[in-house]
């Protein structure tokens, strides 16, 4: 059964690319978000168990889908996709829930790294 996963961003380009970055044969189901409140409809109607969430949004940013997630307990894992590298940035996605952190432009190996890990593809 395919995973369902959310890839939320503000920008076309960057949807694309962490798409293209996904694992060959890594069996998921995409749906798409351009800001927080589109990711929280799709998180809340059960679409997204794994979540590639930016930072920098309009309408809502992605702390404040992290906030949402943890205060209303929604059931989904969160990878944090972002060009903000100051180390405030990780520490804080990291104490509002987020499992990692992975720096724009997705770099493949590293995400297949962090996947393997979390235990969500074998390595």
């Amino acid at each position: 059964m395919a995973l369902p996963i959310l890839i939320c961003d503000d920008s076309n380009m960057a949807r694309k690319q962490v798409t293209r970055s996904l694992p060959a044969g890594w069996d998921v189901e995409i749906t798409y978000a351009t800001n927080g409140a589109e990711a929280l409809d799709v998180i809340r109607a059960g679409k997204a168990d794994m979540v590639f969430l930016d930072l920098t949004m309009p309408v809502m940013d992605g702390y404040g889908v992290l906030e949402t997630v943890r205060r209303e307990d929604l059931n989904c894992m969160i990878i944090v996709i972002s060009g903000d590298i100051q180390p405030e940035a990780h520490e804080r996605v990291r104490a509002l829930g987020a499992i990692d952190f992975i720096k724009k432009p997705v770099d493949k190996t590293k995400l297949e790294t962090v996947l393997t890990t979390y235990g969500l593809i074998s390595g």
